[in-house]
């Protein structure tokens, strides 16, 4: 089969020119990867940008997806991350798109198997592992241009693989900094656990602006105003009776458009818990995608959004039980300030054979402001007889007594909506089993609120 011909119609932001550089910069990887890219890079300039007729992006600013003008960096920034400031097992750090600091898997884990590695590393040392697992299960909803311009791009990204029956407690981590005006990152990370195996997955992306930004000193550093354009794509796979946890923080520039696309595969018996924080850019869309593939199959999927100024939060989310005996359970939670806008729609979708599963998704959203927007469509296809499924959405104003109560033992008002803000959170982050990523996530909460 020969390979197909690369396009030469130049793309918003992208030519065809550079891209012919950025392949000819990786002549060292797998012929089947660099194919990829080439179909991907043709499938993103024939593909048109969402348009208002797209049910997918009901309620989307399409004004906003505007790519002109981006440029994909070579170079990275001179103020180098520091490692994250809690115990892991292992972290990778990479400034704009290249690795700029990294700590390795410890001998025990290696001699087990682990395998932990930036993607090019891995593409060039178990290839045909990553090829088994990349898209195998895209998320396919609504954003396969931006998947498409990801998989002809990416560099940046992680390659997790754990044997079966090996436990790993403590987190890999995984940052990405993206520093400059006008630039793009295009992150890919690939997560497969084996049978029985457990692991979590923690990954921090965070504009850097002019001084060093660390998953540590995230909550001290709010990042510049930079314009940026960033796509990323998390493939999540979990084998047989398998446990992962996997963490995504975003903390982007005020100027920064983001997309955000997971695909969540749980075979029978397995477990997936998969917690987004989204607290930066300007217009953020988030797409997950969570597939219960075998009996006794369990994912939770959970989401917290501190939504200020004029953002957009674009969430979108799919739970789709294939097998019987699966069950799935979401929990969105946005705080809502100034005049920002949220959009959740959310799906549950029982298969024919999936009898006896029991599904639950919930959208809760706490306004904070009288001009801020709120959307929510969570919804239900049902094609099985035997299934226990529900769906429900509710937007509330802050208590009023709760807050004078707080102002009323001298806390300034801002103050106050944090705690409040905070313990609204918390049922969320106390699903977490690890301490210290809990207190990491409730510092980068806290320090919205200190802008």
């Amino acid at each position: 089969m020969s390979a197909p011909a690369l396009s030469t119609t130049p793309a918003e932001g992208f030519t065809s020119t550079r891209f012919a550089q950025h392949l000819s910069q990786r002549a060292y990887l797998p012929a089947w990867w660099l194919e990829a890219k080439k179909a991907a890079w043709n499938q993103f300039n024939a593909l048109p940008l969402p348009s208002r007729t797209d049910e997918n992006w009901r309620f989307s600013d399409l004004k906003g997806l505007d790519l002109s003008g981006f440029t994909v960096p070579e170079d990275h920034s001179q103020k180098i991350p520091n490692h994250s400031g809690f115990a892991q097992a292992a972290e990778i750090v990479f400034s704009n798109r290249q690795v700029v600091a990294r700590s390795h898997v410890s001998a025990e884990l290696s001699s087990k198997g682990v395998i932990f590695a930036p993607l090019d590393e891995a593409l060039r040392q178990h290839g045909d592992l990553v090829r088994t697992y990349f898209q195998k299960h895209p998320a396919n909803l609504g954003s396969a241009k931006f998947v498409a311009l990801n998989t002809a791009l990416t560099v940046a990204g992680g390659f997790l693989y754990v044997p079966a029956d090996v436990e790993v407690d403590l987190p890999f981590v995984i940052q990405h900094t993206l520093t400059g005006n006008n630039v793009s990152v295009f992150p890919h990370t690939i997560v497969v656990l084996g049978p029985r195996a457990k692991a979590t997955v923690v990954e921090f992306f965070v504009s850097g602006g002019s001084s060093s930004v660390t998953a540590s000193t995230l909550a001290r550093s709010a990042p510049a105003a930079e314009r940026q354009l960033v796509s990323g794509v998390n493939d999540l796979h979990a084998a047989e009776g398998a446990q992962l946890t996997y963490v995504g923080a975003q903390r982007w520039s005020r100027e920064t458009l983001a997309f955000q696309i997971n695909s969540i595969a749980v075979e029978r018996d397995a477990r997936v818990l998969s917690l987004n924080l989204h607290l930066g850019g300007r217009q953020s869309r988030h797409e997950s995608h969570s597939r219960l593939l075998g009996p006794g199959a369990h994912s939770e999927m959970l989401s917290l959004t501190v939504a200020d100024g004029d953002r957009e939060f674009d969430q979108r989310t799919l739970q789709t039980h294939i097998s019987p005996h699966t069950t799935s359970n979401l929990l969105y939670k946005n705080a809502l300030l100034d005049t920002a806008k949220t959009i959740f729609s959310g799906l549950i979708i029982v298969e024919p054979d999936a009898q006896k599963t029991d599904a639950y998704q919930k959208n809760r959203n706490l306004m904070l402001s009288d001009t801020a927007e709120a959307h929510s469509l969570p919804g239900l296809e049902i094609q099985a007889n035997d299934v226990k499924c529900s769906h429900g959405s509710t937007s509330a104003r802050i208590d009023a007594e709760q807050e004078f109560y707080l102002q009323a033992r001298g806390i300034n008002p801002t103050e106050a909506r944090r705690l409040l803000v905070s313990a609204f959170f918390e049922e969320v982050l106390n699903k977490l089993e690890n301490e210290d990523l809990h207190a990491s996530l409730t510092a980068l909460i806290a320090d919205q609120f200190k802008k």
